[in-house]
């Protein structure tokens, strides 16, 4: 029977694997979290289940365990203090590599963040450059996964936009910021709805992160195939790129909001509005609006590895977070022209 570690395992993404695991693997699963009460897809009880109770930077606790698991699915991270993130962004990472037994780890699946690779996966210099502290120690930590012996075993996953949960907080599931934002971003509907962006991004559902990573955990494990890249295999998680215009336009009609002839967003009135609304912007923020088109190829889905999306459109997403639908709007054929 396998073992497979999972780190972060009562956040979103860590407990849409975990429940997975449990429903569709016979492995035993050390569960790895701060709090216990939050794991509320999972029950901590189950016979295949047995929880490690507390913070990554306290890995010694238990190197027992961590030297007899399998596979790694290693979903914990640390943003907002820069203190904080060094140590288990990266310094942890090392630490929990180290207490692995080679002669009996198989595969890590450790999760990264699509922000820091460009179009063709290669790492980006500005988030070395002008990231926040996440984006930064995300960056130092996959190059020192790049060389690291166990390098030809580890499969760097980079989750873009990761939906998850519902709004309205009644799913077993904790839910993702991102999924918390629909009901603001529904707010600004009027505003957004007379602005046009020339931007575009990829999104993925945490139950489709779950199916990758679970057709990964339950397959040999096989040296890195992927072109143009070294010993260290890289996937990035999302469904097909998605434009900003595409996305207000989904909320529109999805709110019941009418969709008005739009204004360009140039860099200028993005600048004003940066000042006038209340907005706090950093210099990974200036980047971001500069680059505006966060898309990469490959972008993975459940499909590319023999499985079937949950949510593969925006539109499913939407039924799954439980975003009140308030019916079509009506349009005129001259605001269809702008979309």
């Amino acid at each position: 029977m396998n073992r497979i570690l999972i780190t972060g395992a009562s956040g979103c993404v860590g407990q849409y694997v975990s429940r997975w695991l449990l429903e569709n693997s016979d492995a035993e699963l050390l569960l790895w979290l701060r709090d216990p009460t939050k794991l509320t897809a999972v029950s901590a009880d189950h016979p295949r289940v047995r929880l490690l109770i507390g913070d990554l930077r306290e890995s010694d606790r238990f190197a027992d365990d961590l030297a007899s698991v399998n596979r790694v699915i290693h979903t914990a991270t640390a943003w907002g203090d820069p203190v904080r993130a060094e140590q288990v962004n990266v310094v942890a990472v090392k630490r929990l590599l180290a207490l692995l037994n080679p002669q009996v780890v198989e595969q890590i699946v450790y999760f990264s963040t699509a922000s820091i690779l460009d179009r063709d996966l290669n790492p980006l210099p500005e988030a070395l450059a002008y990231g926040t502290e996440y984006i930064q120690t995300k960056a130092r930590c996959l190059q020192d996964l790049e060389t690291h012996q166990l390098a030809d075993r580890i499969i760097a996953v980079f989750p873009t936009l990761v939906f998850g949960g519902r709004v309205d907080g009644t799913s077993v599931f904790p839910t993702s910021y991102l999924t918390e934002g629909l009901a603001e971003a529904s707010r600004w509907l009027w505003l957004a709805r007379w602005l046009r962006a020339d931007a575009s991004f990829h999104f993925i559902h945490a139950e489709d992160i779950a199916r990758i990573c679970g057709q990964f955990a339950l397959r040999p494990h096989e040296a890195n195939k992927e072109p143009g890249q070294g010993r260290l295999r890289r996937i990035v998680m999302g469904q097909r790129a998605i434009s900003v215009d595409q996305t207000v336009a989904t909320l529109c009609r999805w709110r019941g909001v009418r969709r008005t002839p739009g204004v360009p967003m140039w860099p200028w009135l993005i600048q004003a509005l940066i000042r006038i609304l209340p907005i706090e912007i950093n210099d990974w923020d200036r980047f971001s609006i500069r680059q505006r088109h966060f898309i990469h190829s490959p972008a993975s889905t459940p499909e590319r590895f023999g499985g079937t999306s949950h949510a593969p459109s925006l539109e499913t997403v939407l039924i799954d977070s439980g975003l009140p639908n308030r019916g079509k709007p009506r349009m005129s054929r001259k605001v269809d022209s702008f979309t």
